[in-house]
């Protein structure tokens, strides 16, 4: 008998994190190991890009099942998802729960295993904003203090979860499957209709995301970060891909200037090509930091904090801050020609999910 992982995947950033996973599953199930999965998409973010098309581009199957669990509270989301997930795993039982990341389902998921008796591996383990006013934070911190098993993407990853009291034999240093669908992906980006709709020109343009409630539910905080961004990116068009929520407050603001363009989210590929070929990004995205550093394009993050240290201190991406004000700096650095090169970021090098799976095999054998 085969031993059955169950992969949980919430949202999109999630796919990106498991699709390499899958792919090193299905490698060593060629060789003959006895491993399998069963793929559960929680429904958690409903998103339209998010169609064939989207598996079809990171090469993966569509879910085994999609709970539906969309909508509502955090509170709601929660109970939703832990209420489906559990008649999931009872229907479909596994052998191991695989969570990534820090959404609301990662946090559900692992607290209906545990409470099945199955084991749990949280890939992403560790990682620490020590702000307790982020969702993810908590996410995080609920689900380190019930897994077995952790798959860290830093050495500081690993230094955090030891001070909250984890054996070094529960922690695995693997690097981050983020970036081997990134490496795997580059040579796929795809040209965006904006590309030559706006005449973009590589290096001549930024690339802005910005999703954070506390950056864009106060309308003044927003509307003051555009302005400033506006203000101080010289003749450069701003390729804003924008959430339908931000969308709506950015309507009731009226903020437009001939050189922001906000546009509707791309998918994976598209949305890469244009921060590959970007002068720089501005973002509050832990991810897209990761991303851009991979890529050596220089990363203002519009944050107090960050979870990932190693993009600052290795990579492209500068702590900006969270006032608007605090921007221009960094701008009159970027158009100085000053900013920092990317340095090699330890085992981030498109094997990660190859030694996660090699790592669960070896617990198998155990």
């Amino acid at each position: 008998m085969s031993f059955r992982i169950t992969i949980i995947a919430g949202a999109r950033p999630n796919f990106m994190k498991i699709a390499p996973i899958i792919h090193a599953i299905d490698a060593a199930k060629s060789k003959g190991e006895r491993l399998d999965y069963r793929l559960v998409h929680t429904g958690q973010h409903y998103d339209k890009n998010m169609s064939g098309s989207f598996f079809e581009q990171l090469n993966i199957p569509e879910p085994h099942v999609n709970l539906e669990c969309s909508g509502g509270t955090q509170a709601e989301q929660t109970a939703a998802i832990l209420i489906h997930f559990e008649r999931e795993l009872l229907a479909n039982p596994a052998d191991l729960v695989l969570v990534v990341g820090d959404v609301t389902s990662t946090m559900a998921c692992a607290l209906v295993a545990q409470k099945l008796h199955i084991k749990v591996a949280h890939v992403e383990g560790g990682i620490r904003s020590h702000d307790w006013s982020m969702p993810e934070e908590i996410n995080r911190l609920v689900t380190d203090s019930i897994t077995d098993y952790f798959f860290t993407t830093s050495e500081l990853a690993n230094s955090n979860l030891l001070k909250e009291g984890k054996a070094e034999d529960q922690i695995f240093y693997v690097g981050n499957t983020m970036i081997d669908t990134l490496l795997k992906q580059r040579a796929n980006f795809k040209q965006p209709s904006i590309w030559s709709q706006l005449d973009l020109r590589p290096k001549e343009y930024i690339v802005m995301t910005l999703h954070r409630p506390a950056n864009v539910d106060e309308e003044s905080q927003l509307k003051a970060m555009i302005d400033e961004i506006i203000h101080h990116t010289r003749e450069l068009p701003l390729i804003f891909p924008v959430h339908p929520r931000t969308a709506k407050i950015l309507e009731r603001l009226e903020i437009t200037h001939p050189r922001l363009h906000t546009i509707a989210p791309l998918g994976y590929l598209e949305f890469n090509y244009l921060v590959e070929k970007a002068r720089a990004v501005i973002t509050d995205s832990g991810g897209i930091t990761e991303e851009a550093s991979i890529l050596n394009v220089p990363c203002m993050t519009m944050r107090d904090n960050t979870e990932r240290p190693e993009t600052i201190s290795l990579g492209t991406n500068e702590l900006v801050g969270t006032d608007p004000k605090s921007i221009k700096p960094y701008l009159e650095k970027l158009f100085a020609g000053e900013w920092k090169q990317t340095k090699t970021i330890p085992l981030w090098d498109g094997k990660t999910a190859q030694r996660i799976v090699s790592h669960i095999l070896k617990l198998i054998a155990n």
